[in-house]
């Protein structure tokens, strides 16, 4: 005999299980990009704030002053927002 209840209850989808794999990919990947976001943000902003250190960076090939300069930067951001919190 049919029972249209019955193919009902059988037909209900299980809910597929994230794995575990695949979150920490995703946190990876944002990780990443915020990283990238905020070394974006800081060059950017020591290309407006500082641009003779970007300057000579480039002209000479080194990039020890531009990074220096980034790191000083992003340091002074982070001061700043704790001292803000």
């Amino acid at each position: 005999m049919y029972d249209p209840c019955w193919v009902r209850v059988m037909d209900i989808q299980r809910q597929r299980q994230s794995s575990g794999f695949s979150s920490r990919l995703f946190s990876l990947v944002g990780i990443i990009g915020l990283f990238a976001a905020v070394i974006a943000g800081a060059t950017v902003w020591l290309l407006l704030t500082d641009p003779v250190t970007v300057a000579e960076s480039m002209d000479s090939g080194e990039v020890s002053p531009l990074v220096q300069s980034l790191a000083g930067s992003i340091y002074d951001a982070l001061v700043r927002l704790l001292r803000y919190l």
